[in-house]
C-alpha cells in the first residue's frame, strides 16, 4: 500500500457511508528496497482545445517557444514553469495515475456527499482529474480553469474548462461551490494566502478545499541517494529557481498549504504526507508499481522539468541540462538508489456558520 507518514494530529470523525473520501490505508514504515531486482535499464512500461467561456484578452494565448519547448504566454502575473506541450502533458497524465495509486484509487480525500452540486479543479492542466471527477459524480457541475488551453474537447457533459489565472480575483461567486480542488500548483503561486482566501469566497459554507504539493526533494530510507548525485541536486535546483522567481517550491517544508487555509478560516483542516517511490525497486508490489509510473513520468520528460528551472537557477545553457538528465535517468534506471519523494494531501472546511 502507497506509505502514509507523519499523520496529522487534527483528524475528523467517521465517515457516513453516503460520503466519499475516506482516507486510503497507509502507515509509517520505512521503504524497503527488493534485494532481486535485476538492474536493467529499462522501463517495464511502454505506454484541439477547449474553449473558453470567460473573456480574457488574446496576450494569455500568446505561447512562447523556448529551446524548442513551448510554453504559456508570459504576459501578466500568471506563471508556470513547465512546458505546456504535448510530451510534458503525456508526463502529467501518467502522474494523475500515479496519484491516484498513491491514494489507494481515490480522486480525492475529503469527505463529499454523492449530492454535491458544484466542484472547481484549480489548475487543471490536461484536465484529467477533472474528466474522472466528473465522471464519478455525474451530477454535479464541475470546471476546470487553468492559463493554458490544452485541455480535450471530447468531456462528460457535466464539465467545462475555462481560461482563468488563479493568482487573480476568480470569476465565480461567492458561496458557490461545494469543492474546490488544487494540485501542483507548486513554483507557480506567489501568495498562499490569498489563495486560500478566493476558495473561502467561492465555498459554500460547510464546502471543502483540497491542496495536493510535492516535495521536489528526493529522499532515501536507506542513504543510498549520494550528496553528489543528480537525484540529491533535483531539490536544490528547484529550490533555488523558486527563489529567484518568488514563487516557492518549498510548499511541503513551510507547510504552506495548510497555513494558508487556517488563515483564511478553514477548520476540521487534516494533512497527510505520502511516500511515492521513484523507480520500481521498492519491495512491496504496490509501492513498485507507484515507483515504475513516477520513472515514466520523468523519463517521458525530464528535459521539460528541468530545462526552465535549471536555466533560472544555475544559469545552465540546454546542454547543460541534457548532460545532467542523462545522469539522472542513468541513476533512476540503476535501482541502487532507493529514491523517493513526499506528497502532501491537506484539506479543510469551510464553518457552516459563515455567510
Amino acid at each position: 500500500m502507497a506509505v502514509e507518514t507523519e499523520p496529522s494530529a487534527h483528524r475528523t470523525g467517521s465517515k457516513s457511508p453516503t460520503e466519499h473520501g475516506s482516507s486510503p490505508p497507509g502507515n509509517e514504515a520505512l521503504l524497503e528496497a527488493d534485494d532481486n531486482l535485476a538492474e536493467d535499464g529499462d522501463s517495464t512500461f511502454g505506454s484541439e482545445p477547449a474553449s473558453s467561456t470567460t473573456s480574457i484578452t488574446s496576450s494569455i494565448l500568446e505561447y512562447r517557444t523556448v529551446h524548442g519547448r513551448r510554453y504559456h504566454s508570459d504576459r501578466g502575473d500568471a506563471a508556470y514553469w513547465a512546458p505546456n506541450d504535448e510530451q510534458q502533458n503525456e508526463s502529467m497524465d501518467i502522474n494523475h495515475h500515479q496519484l491516484t495509486l498513491v491514494l489507494g484509487g481515490k480522486l480525492q480525500l475529503s469527505p463529499l456527499k454523492q449530492d454535491i452540486q458544484r466542484a472547481l479543479d484549480i489548475g487543471t492542466g490536461t484536465g484529467i482529474w477533472a474528466i474522472d471527477f466528473a465522471d464519478e459524480f455525474p451530477n454535479a457541475e464541475v470546471t476546470g480553469t487553468d492559463i493554458s488551453v490544452i485541455q480535450p474537447q471530447w468531456v462528460p457533459p457535466n464539465l467545462k474548462f475555462e481560461i482563468e489565472d488563479c493568482t487573480q480575483t476568480w470569476t465565480f461567486d461567492e458561496n458557490s461551490i461545494d469543492y474546490v480542488h488544487m494540485r501542483y500548483l507548486i513554483g507557480s503561486i506567489r501568495d498562499w494566502p490569498a489563495l486560500m482566501k478566493e476558495a473561502f469566497r467561492v465555498c459554500k459554507p460547510g464546502g471543502y478545499v483540497e491542496s495536493y504539493e510535492g516535495s521536489p526533494d528526493m529522499e532515501s530510507d536507506d542513504d543510498t541517494v549520494p550528496k553528489d548525485s543528480a537525484m540529491a541536486d533535483w531539490g536544490p535546483i528547484f529550490k533555488e529557481a523558486g527563489v529567484k522567481i518568488g514563487r516557492p517550491f518549498t510548499i511541503l517544508h513551510e507547510d504552506l498549504a495548510r497555513k494558508a487555509m487556517e488563515e483564511a478560516g478553514f477548520v476540521d483542516i487534516e494533512s497527510r504526507d505520502f511516500k511515492a517511490p521513484v523507480g520500481a525497486w521498492p519491495k512491496d508490489k504496490t509501492m513498485r508499481e507507484i515507483g515504475q509510473f513516477a520513472q515514466v513520468a520523468l523519463e517521458q520528460d525530464i528535459e521539460g522539468y528541468v530545462l526552465g528551472v535549471a536555466g533560472l537557477a544555475r544559469g545552465w545553457s540546454k546542454d547543460e541540462v541534457a548532460v545532467y538528465c542523462a545522469k539522472l535517468r542513468q541513476e533512476i534506471r540503476s535501482k541502487k538508489q532507493h529514491a523517493y519523494y513526499r506528497i502532501r494531501v491537506v484539506y479543510g472546511r469551510k464553518p457552516e456558520d459563515v455567510a
